[in-house]
């Protein structure tokens, strides 16, 4: 069973920088492509950045030029470098497969950015 646990969130001001990292099991790692998603109170979950197996990448406009995702294969875990960190960046952050069907969603981290 596919499970995914993610970490790192936490409480910073504008400007400031977080790292997102993700735990994943239940598959085999370095073959699929993953992704990190975020959910704002009262708004859907919208995706903010992806990464194939391979190592390609893609963002949303949002984040592009602020976030950078990565992955390490041999830890099997997804990152999430998040710099010039924004209010409108507050949200629970959550990781899963890069597009559909998606796994069983973790718990997810919360990310508030607030002076």
């Amino acid at each position: 069973q596919v499970q995914l646990v993610e970490s790192g969130g936490g409480l910073v001001q504008p400007g400031g920088s977080l790292r997102l990292s993700c735990a994943v099991s239940g598959i085999i790692f370095r073959m699929y492509g993953m992704g990190w998603y975020r959910q704002a109170p009262g708004k859907q979950r919208e995706v903010v950045a992806t990464i194939t197996g391979g190592g390609s990448t893609n963002y949303a406009d949002s984040v592009k030029g602020r976030f950078i995702i990565s992955r390490d294969n041999a830890k099997m875990t997804v990152s999430l470098q998040m710099n010039s960190l924004k209010p409108e960046d507050t949200a629970v952050y959550y990781c899963n497969s890069r597009s559909a069907p998606f796994y069983p969603w973790g718990q997810g981290t919360q990310v508030t950015v607030s002076s």
